[in-house]
C-alpha cells in the first residue's frame, strides 16, 4: 500500500460509561483521518490495535476490528489495482458505502472533532465539542442524520430557548449544525433529499442589538480614549488597534507574530486557520505600536507579550489564547464604558470594524466580502485571498487617516 497505513486506535475522551471509542485510522502523505467503529472499551483493555481478554465480549470486538480492517484493505487494494491515486476523502466515501447507516450524528461529531485536532484547528474542534454536548442534552439516544428534520430543528430551537438562549445564541448553534449536515452531504453520508435547512430558516432568528462592528464615529471615540489614569487598559487597546490596522488580523496570529517576521516596511505571517500567507505593509499607525513593544526587557522572540516562551504545544497555545482574550475583552469593555460606547467591545469587533469602515468608505466589494457574518469567530478575512499586495495596500490606505 506504498505510503498508506491503517491502524486501529482508541480515543482520548472518556465516555459516560468510563470507556473510550475505538477508531480506524488511515494515514497517507502525512494526512490522517479516523472513523469511529461504533464500539468502545476500557482504555486499559486495549493494546497493540486489539481488545485484551480483560474486556467483556473481547472476541466480538476483535472480530469487528478485523472485519473493518479487511474492508479497509480491500478498498485500498481496489484503488491501487485501478491505478487510482486516491485521497482520504475518496477512501471515506468508499468505506461509508459499505455500511452507510453505521454512523450516527454523535459518532460523526467525534470523528470530525478528532480530524480538526489532528489538523490543529483546535478552536473549531471546541466548537464541535460544544455542539455535541448541546445536542446530546436535547436528544440523548442514537441520532441518525435522516432524523434531523425541520420538525426536529423546531423542537431543538424550543429546547435551547427554554434554557435561556437568545436568538443570537440559537442561531450560532443552528449554523454549526447546518455546517455539519453540509459536510455529511459532501462526504456522501447523507443524501441531499434529507437536507432540513431548506424549510427551516436560520434567518428568522434575529440577534437584535448584537452588532459586531463599531461605527466610524464610535471607532474615533475608541481611538481617542485617554488612558493616562488607566495604564492597565493600554495593552488591550494596543491589540485592538493593531488588529484594526493590520487588515483585521486574527488574535491567534498576533500572538504568534515574531520579530523575525518583520522586514523593514512589511511583516509576514501565515494565518493559523487557512494556512494562507499574508504580507502586510507597515503603516505609520502599525509602526508606532510595533516600536512600542520592540524594547521590552523580556527579550522575547514574539512581538507581543502574550506567549511567554517558545515551544508551547498547540493545546497550550489555545489555552493561553482563551485566557488572554477573556482578560483583554474585559479591558476593552472598560475602555468602551470610559468613552461612552454602549456596545460591548471585544477583540473580534476590531476585524468587523475594519471591514465595515472600509466598505462604508467605498472599498470594492471584491476586497471587502459580504460573506463576513456573525456565525463564529472563525469567519474572517476570506475576502483577502486572491488580491496582490499592491491592491491590498491601496485598499488599506482608505483607513490611513483614522
Amino acid at each position: 500500500m506504498s505510503n498508506t497505513t491503517l491502524k486501529v486506535v482508541i480515543g482520548n475522551k472518556l465516555l459516560s460509561d468510563g470507556k473510550v471509542g475505538i477508531y480506524l485510522r488511515i494515514s497517507k502523505n502525512r494526512k490522517k483521518k479516523e472513523f469511529h467503529l461504533g464500539k468502545r472499551c476500557f482504555k486499559d483493555n486495549f493494546q497493540n490495535g486489539a481488545v485484551t481478554k480483560k474486556e467483556k465480549d473481547y472476541k466480538v470486538l476483535n472480530h469487528l476490528i478485523n472485519l473493518k480492517l479487511n474492508e479497509a484493505y480491500d478498498i485500498i487494494t481496489s484503488f491501487e489495482l485501478k491505478g487510482i491515486n486516491f485521497s482520504l476523502e475518496d477512501f471515506e466515501k468508499a468505506f461509508r458505502r459499505i455500511e452507510p447507516v453505521s454512523i450516527d450524528v454523535y459518532q460523526f461529531l467525534d470523528e470530525y472533532e478528532n480530524e480538526l485536532k489532528v489538523s490543529k484547528r483546535l478552536g473549531t474542534a471546541r466548537t464541535i465539542k460544544d455542539l455535541h454536548r448541546t445536542l446530546k442534552k436535547f436528544h440523548i439516544d442514537v441520532l441518525q442524520f435522516e432524523k434531523i428534520t425541520p420538525g426536529f430543528l423546531e423542537k431543538f430551537e424550543v429546547f435551547m430557548r427554554a434554557r435561556g438562549n437568545t436568538d443570537g445564541g440559537i442561531a450560532v448553534r443552528m449554523r454549526e449544525l447546518r455546517s455539519i449536515v453540509n459536510t455529511a452531504i459532501r462526504r456522501e453520508i447523507l443524501e441531499e433529499q434529507y437536507y432540513p435547512f431548506k424549510k427551516y430558516k436560520i434567518s428568522k432568528l434575529k440577534s437584535s442589538g448584537n452588532k459586531r462592528a463599531l461605527s466610524e464615529d464610535e471607532y474615533i471615540k475608541f481611538k481617542g480614549a485617554n488612558l493616562t489614569e488607566r495604564p492597565d487598559l493600554i495593552e488591550a487597546y494596543d491589540y485592538f488597534m493593531f488588529s484594526f490596522y493590520a487588515r483585521g488580523m486574527n488574535f491567534i496570529d498576533m500572538m504568534k507574530l515574531k520579530w523575525t517576521d518583520i522586514n523593514e516596511d512589511r511583516f509576514y505571517y501565515r494565518r493559523s486557520k487557512t494556512k494562507k500567507d499574508f504580507s502586510i505593509k507597515i503603516t505609520p499607525q502599525l509602526k508606532i505600536i510595533i516600536d512600542k513593544y520592540r524594547y521590552r526587557e523580556d527579550d522575547s522572540i514574539y512581538v507581543f507579550p502574550i506567549l511567554l516562551k517558545d515551544g508551547l504545544t498547540d493545546e497550550q497555545i489555545a489555552y493561553r489564547k482563551q485566557k488572554v482574550i477573556t482578560r483583554c475583552n474585559e479591558k476593552l469593555k472598560s475602555i468602551g464604558e470610559l468613552v461612552g460606547i454602549k456596545q460591548t467591545i471585544t477583540t473580534y469587533v476590531a476585524r468587523h470594524t475594519y471591514a465595515t469602515i472600509m466598505k462604508n468608505r467605498g472599498a470594492k466589494t471584491e476586497i471587502i466580502s459580504e460573506s463576513m457574518g456573525h456565525s463564529s469567530i472563525n469567519v474572517t478575512m476570506s475576502y483577502l485571498k486572491d488580491f496582490d499586495n499592491q491592491t491590498l495596500d491601496v485598499g488599506n490606505e482608505i483607513i490611513s487617516d483614522l
